[in-house]
Formats: structure tokens, C-alpha cells, sequence
């Protein structure tokens, strides 16, 4: 099934989807006492990209939960492979989320991934992205790939900044299964980007993402690396620029 193919056969799940976001969401509320801020941004309906810092494993699961709407996500296609009964959970977690699994080793991959996240933006859906490519290993904010920007320019999506803070307490590198511990979710005001007419170019692009990843530093506080987090080839340099 193509990447495609999954996102438009997530509907028909979504009784299952429906209850499984609301008791993981639960879980996270009083497990984790987890704190939401700046709900007032997530907009009820149209076109959304998310685009988040990156400190677990766990994060897109959060992020899943705690939205009203379905998010879907690119994430590494490695953990499909996995044997036996985790690499079986694996796949059903993509399947359910509509998450579109990418390989890293891959930039033609990568930038192929890019194509059903336009069309679920062109539909009206919400994508979501984690610009830094992979999660962050020493708690700094990295350079983002203009992934985020690509899928932007390319629909006149909204793009939502969200910082997350202590996911990595959650799920430290390493660990497989999450524990309780606190975390906050914060949503910034959204950027508005109109629709690139005629081809983008590559400074549109870095500007866009360096501007979203200034305000996704400034809800999370995090420490600046002005370099990229150098152990993924995600969809960000895919379409370089």
C-alpha cells in the first residue's frame, strides 16, 4: 500500500482512531499531567501544518493525542521491519495514524514522501513535521530542513509552531516503553504563508523555515545549534534549499 493509499484508508477507522486518542490522551492527562498551552491556536478546520521540536520517540504520539483533529505524520520506515510481535504493533500504529513512513537512507524517498503530504493538505487535513529531521540526542534546537516549507509554499497551508518540553523525560534515548513523567505542550500564533506563485525558489524556503524554527525556540527556550542534526537524511534536504 502506497503512502497515499494509507492516508485516504484512515477514515474508515476512525470510530478506533476516536477512542484510542482519547484514552491515550487521558493516560497523558493523568499520568503525565501533562499542561496544553495556546489551544486558542489550533485551528477547528482547514489546512494545517504542524511543526514541532523533536525530543522523543514518544512525541508524535503526543502530539496525536492531544489534537482535536487527526495529525499525520512522516516518520522513519525502519520500525515496520522490526520482528515479531513489536514490529507487528509498529504497523498497526502507522496504519491507524496515517502516518507516512519515510526512508532515511533515501533523499528520492524523502521527497516522494512530500507528495501525499501536499494532497492531505490540498484536502484540508493537518500534516505534521518535526523540521529538525530527527530528535535532538543533547536537548539543542537544530537547524530545521525546508520540508516544512516545501509542503507550505506549495499549498498555502498555515503553519502551526509547537514546542514541546520534557517528552525526553517521558521516553529517554534508549527506552522503550514511556513513563509518567510531567511534560508541556505549547502552540504559537500561526504563520500565514500564501501560496508561492510560480516555482519556489530556495531562499523562500530557508527563510520560511528559519522563521518557524525562531518561533518554535522561542515557545521551547531551547539552546541554538546553528547546524543540522547531522544523523538523518529526512525530508527537509530532499528539497533543498
Amino acid at each position: 500500500m502506497s503512502a497515499l493509499d494509507r492516508l485516504r484508508a484512515v477514515p474508515a477507522q476512525i470510530g478506533l482512531y476516536r477512542t484510542t486518542q482519547r484514552a491515550v490522551a487521558a493516560a497523558f492527562m493523568v499520568l503525565c499531567r501533562a499542561q496544553i498551552r495556546g489551544k486558542e491556536n489550533f485551528p477547528a478546520e482547514g489546512p494545517v501544518i504542524v511543526a514541532s521540536n523533536h525530543r522523543a520517540l514518544i512525541d508524535s504520539i503526543i502530539l496525536s493525542a492531544i489534537f482535536p483533529r487527526r495529525v499525520s505524520f512522516i516518520a522513519k520506515a525502519s520500525p515496520l521491519n522490526t520482528p515479531g510481535i513489536r514490529g507487528w504493533a509498529m504497523r498497526q500504529v502507522y496504519e491507524l495514524l496515517g502516518i507516512i513512513p519515510v526512508d532515511r537512507s533515501s533523499r528520492r524517498d524523502a521527497a516522494a514522501a512530500m507528495d501525499p503530504a501536499i494532497e492531505l493538505l490540498e484536502a484540508g487535513g493537518v500534516f505534521g513535521v518535526f523540521p529538525e529531521g530527527t530528535r535532538s540526542r543533547d536537548g539543542r534546537l537544530y537547524r530545521g530542513r525546508t520540508g516544512v516549507a516545501h509542503a507550505a509554499l506549495s499549498t498555502g497551508a498555515p503553519i502551526l509552531p509547537v514546542a514541546l518540553e520534557g517528552t525526553q523525560d517521558v521516553q529517554p534515548l534508549g527506552t522503550t516503553w514511556p513513563r509518567p513523567r510531567r511534560f508541556t505542550v505549547s502552540l504559537g500564533e500561526l504563520i500565514e504563508v500564501p501560496r508561492a506563485e510560480g516555482r519556489q525558489t530556495g531562499r523562500q524556503r530557508r527563510e520560511l523555515t528559519d522563521r518557524v524554527m525562531e518561533a518554535i525556540g522561542q515557545l521551547s527556550g531551547q539552546e541554538r545549534a546553528e547546524t543540522f542534526n547531522t544523523s538523518t537524511t529526512l525530508e527537509g534536504d530532499a528539497r533543498r534549499g
